[in-house]
């Protein structure tokens, strides 16, 4: 049996990792976009054939995981794609998103090399590509034993991750000279006190461990200080400053978080009288498929929920889905707050909001996600004094400021609770995925302190026999 890594290989985004097993069945786990600068080369080619892929598995429908997988359809996959059905339900929006903003993106920037005389670029895939992917979709439940192929020969289980909904870890028993190895892949590991979904499970002792390690050498702030943050960020800004905040958000699970815990403040007295937008037609699509999944919701959401009747509505708050009404959000100067997609700031309508805003000095933009150091959020993040948007340098003169309770991502702790439930001596590899090298060797040191005896960093398109 083999394990090679075409993704998240000592970076975060991109997340595809190949099993190959002794039969030569192929069994691909997530097909991930790479999100961020000159990263175009990276999604164009695989590095294997489609065509020869067996079986595709998704542990949860953030792009930096599915982006892809129209384009392995374009290129040839024809197999079964397995996930649960909440993450079914939010890749119908995404992935169709995900084809409209290249198609846009596309046509802007052929639009830009043709006045060049460069050569056209050519599209990842299209919508139509899109909605085929869309057709080989197989939802399975959490819990549920699955078999890959007519003759059964890999057994799969998938149990909540927590750390979107319908996100999952992967939990393969693969037969290999004469035996069974169990192989996890955690996918990307939530959070125990997250404010929307319930808490990540158990899993069964695995032999092999593909582990993310995002935030392996940090700590998220305490959720008590949360909303007393939030809201002294909205006081400064909105109130003291008259200017706007602006909030990049992953439309799904980020976002809502966000409205729930403004709704939150709201029904306490505490929120200023302060419109709050929405503007993302895949956040709207997305709070409904949320709403429809609230099995996923832990008990004191459903109780806020009893008690409130919705937590993702109040007064103040505006959903904006057509272009004009976001066009227009440019021109209002009272003081708001605007919420958009994408998390990353690196396509969606947020680059437009921070491009007219970058350069007020009473406005805000508050980062609420892990930020990949080679996208725009990341150089704000790390406190560029100047990025580009659209082609264009302008300099940062507005407010950056960051919130990590709002991570669906576990902490180095986090992380280490999730991976308890194992055996340490019985696990005979962790491979560490899906994080900054830096912070996976921190990490690396923290899973070997725990037992954890033989913890490796692949490098991209490394293949490892097991």
């Amino acid at each position: 049996m083999h394990i090679q890594f075409f993704g998240a290989a000592r970076t975060v985004t991109g997340s595809k990792h190949l099993i190959t097993t002794e039969k030569g069945t192929k069994i691909l786990l997530d097909c991930g976009l790479f999100q961020g600068i000159q990263t175009d080369e990276f999604n164009e080619t695989f590095g294997f054939k489609p065509a020869e892929i067996d079986f595709l598995i998704l542990s949860h429908a953030h792009i930096d995981h599915t982006g892809l997988v129209p384009r392995l359809v374009k290129q040839g996959f024809k197999g079964p794609i397995y996930c649960t059905s909440a993450t079914a339900d939010l890749c119908r929006v995404m992935l169709m998103d995900s084809a409209h903003i290249q198609e846009i993106d596309l046509e802007r920037i052929n639009r830009r090399r043709q006045k060049q005389n460069r050569p056209l670029v050519e599209e990842l895939y299209n919508s139509e590509d899109a909605a085929h992917a869309l057709t080989l979709f197989e939802p399975v439940k959490y819990g549920q034993t699955f078999y890959l192929g007519e003759e059964k020969e890999v057994a799969v289980v998938l149990t909540d991750a927590a750390h979107l909904l319908g996100s999952a870890a992967v939990h393969l028993t693969i037969p290999d000279k004469g035996t069974f190895k169990q192989v996890t892949f955690t996918g990307d590991i939530g959070r125990p006190e997250d404010r929307i979904l319930k808490k990540p499970d158990t899993f069964p002792q695995a032999d092999i461990i593909i582990s993310e390690s995002t935030y392996g050498d940090r700590l998220h702030e305490k959720e008590g200080d949360m909303h007393a943050h939030l809201l002294q960020i909205v006081q400064e800004t909105c109130v003291e400053n008259q200017g706007k905040l602006i909030i990049p958000a992953f439309a799904i699970d980020r976002t809502q978080e966000l409205i729930y815990a403004l709704d939150q403040l709201y029904s306490s007295g505490k929120l200023p009288h302060i419109p709050v937008y929405i503007d993302s037609p895949l956040a709207i699509r997305a709070t409904a498929i949320m709403k429809e999944h609230d099995e996923c919701f832990n008990p004191e959401i459903l109780s806020y929920i009893e008690k409130d009747g919705d937590a993702f509505a109040f007064p103040y708050l505006h959903y904006i889905s057509k272009v004009e009404e976001s066009i227009a959000l440019n021109d209002k100067k009272e003081p708001c707050i605007i919420i958009s997609a994408s998390g990353m700031a690196e396509a969606g309508r947020i680059k437009h909001h921070i491009k007219n805003n970058i350069g007020n000095t009473s406005a805000t933009i508050l980062l609420v996600g892990y930020a990949s150091g080679n996208t725009l959020a990341g150089a704000l993040k790390r406190g560029d004094k100047h990025v580009n948007i659209f082609g264009e340098q302008f300099e940062v003169r507005c407010q950056v400021r960051s919130m990590e309770s709002f991570s669906g991502h576990g902490d180095y702790n986090e992380m280490l609770d999730f991976l308890s439930c194992q055996t340490p001596e019985r696990v005979k590899k962790v491979f560490l995925v899906h994080g900054e090298y830096e912070t996976q060797v921190s990490f690396k040191l923290k899973l070997e302190k725990a037992g954890f005896a033989n913890v490796y960093i692949p490098a991209l398109y490394e293949n490892i026999e097991i």
